[in-house]
């Protein structure tokens, strides 16, 4: 049978070889801020040593004529340690050492902060970043809750500095290829964008609560998080598994996930208007708060919906998946790099031009938006950081407001969507089948239904009240997050 005109213009398409990158040019303001000339040097102060902060600091040193002028770090054995391996380089850096990121601040030679702290810190400090005037690289997700995110986005509008997101996968011209691909319809209509978080964490049993060690400043680790007691869960990784500090792997690992499925829904998109999660934390019985295991489903006002998977559990034969898939209407889907037409049991490489970013990866991009003061060109803007990370935050906040149902795969509550339904099945097997976990005496937490106004941001209709509670976490004295009118 002859193949179809969309058929062979699909596959005209997929055969289309890479062409060069092109820079990107956003709607935007023109930084305020000041223009930092090619021949001059870019002052940085990394916030947060510890983990992804080492990734920022060997960032920053392989650029050129750019200069790690401060490392801040409430820690000051963390704090002291990196220093002294920094100022030992060749090249003689004559870094400064702080533990308080507002005497950085108030430093005018400083051009750019790079936050790499918690993630109840990344709001609060791209917001006094961009009051300071200072240009702000912030680590993913750019907020901890929804509203402290429209605070950020409303101080970048005002003060008109660059702020870049740390999801890398922004600056790949290959996945922006893909989506703009994708969004001229050359699969066919987008149904579903498809992440998984699926990665081996274990438990991380039970810490008492005892006074903060010596080398903490434990006033300035807290900052804006609404928390008294020390434990040493929080410090230096697992506070990723409480509320008030965390998000769960949904929006840790999570959130590059997250905002790769939603960049490839159409343009003219921001927020779902529906959203619910069911999972739990299951097999480890340990301090943590957030789940383990989760299937996430939002649904936007043109039809289309992102669907998100959460699995930490290790077990033998355990299945990495970190990675997205698209689903279109007709059928066919993307899988790993292959195209699957309707039908089809074989797929094609998919291979299609390169999309428009700012060249040189996440940091060179960065350091270029900032020399040009301009905040169009970073890859991953603090609007598209807002709407990725409000995906995620929707989702959580669902499961926040479950109540708990029988481990089964008839609790699925998706109405409805036969395909969430039928992507939570494979979920519910695996953790029965692979997993190990008996569906007698096991419980799933169902999240409701919740209604979001893309326009003003608030929940509507059941549960709102509820809903609308969680969208602000409260705030510590001296470190609260500004309303966004004051900002």
């Amino acid at each position: 049978m002859k193949p179809s005109i969309q058929s062979q213009s699909r596959r005209r398409f997929l055969q289309t070889s890479a062409v060069a990158t092109s820079s990107l040019l956003l709607a935007g303001t023109r930084a305020s801020g000041k223009v930092i000339g090619a021949n001059d040097r870019l002052r940085v102060a990394v916030i947060g040593v510890n983990g992804r902060g080492q990734a920022h600091i060997s960032g920053y040193q392989s650029q050129d004529n750019v200069e790690l002028a401060y490392l801040v770090d409430p820690d000051t054995n963390t704090l002291g340690k990196v220093l002294k391996k920094v100022n030992g380089e060749p090249s003689g850096a004559k870094c400064v050492g702080e533990t308080d990121i507002r005497k950085v601040l108030e430093d005018k030679t400083i051009d750019a902060i790079s936050v790499a702290t918690p993630n109840h810190w990344h709001a609060l400090m791209t917001i006094w970043g961009a009051q300071a005037g200072k240009h702000v690289y912030v680590e993913k997700p750019m907020s901890h809750d929804i509203t402290e995110g429209r605070v950020a986005v409303e101080a970048q509008k005002k003060y008109g500095v660059v702020v870049q997101h740390g999801t890398q996968n922004r600056s790949s011209a290959g996945i922006a290829g893909l989506h703009e691909a994708i969004q001229a319809g050359k699969f066919g209509r987008l149904k579903i964008s498809y992440g998984y978080c699926c990665k081996p964490r274990s438990s991380i049993g039970t810490k008492p609560v005892v006074a903060p060690p010596a080398n903490l400043d434990w006033d300035l680790w807290r900052g804006p998080a609404d928390i008294d007691a020390f434990h040493s869960n929080f410090v230096h990784y697992n506070w990723h598994w409480f509320w008030k500090t965390g998000n769960g792997d949904l929006n840790n690992q999570g959130t590059h996930q997250l905002d790769i499925a939603r960049w490839a829904l159409d343009k003219d998109v921001t927020h779902p208007t529906r959203v619910m999660a069911i999972g739990g934390r299951f097999q480890w019985d340990d301090q943590g708060e957030t789940p383990n295991t989760m299937m996430g489903v939002a649904e936007y006002p043109n039809g289309q919906s992102v669907f998100f998977n959460v699995r930490n559990v290790n077990y033998k034969g355990y299945q990495t998946q970190v990675e997205n898939e698209y689903y279109f209407e007709d059928g066919g889907k993307i899988v790993r790099g292959m195209y699957y037409p309707a039908g089809s049991k074989e797929g094609q490489k998919v291979s299609v031009p390169s999309g428009k970013v700012t060249p040189g990866g996440n940091w060179g991009s960065f350091v270029a938006a900032c020399r040009a003061g301009k905040p169009e060109m970073a890859n991953g803007n603090a609007l598209d950081a807002h709407y990725g990370c409000v995906l995620g935050h929707l989702m959580n906040n669902s499961y926040r407001l479950g109540t708990t149902a029988p481990f089964s795969v008839k609790t699925g509550r998706f109405g409805d969507n036969k395909a969430a339904a039928e992507h939570f099945e494979k979920l519910h097997t695996v953790m029965r089948d692979g997993v190990g976990v008996p569906e007698d005496g096991n419980q799933y937490t169902v999240g409701p239904w919740l209604t979001f106004n893309p326009e003003t941001e608030s929940h509507t209709g059941e549960m709102a009240k509820e809903a609308n509670a969680l969208m602000k976490d409260p705030n510590r004295a001296g470190f609260e997050v500004p309303d966004a009118t004051k900002v």
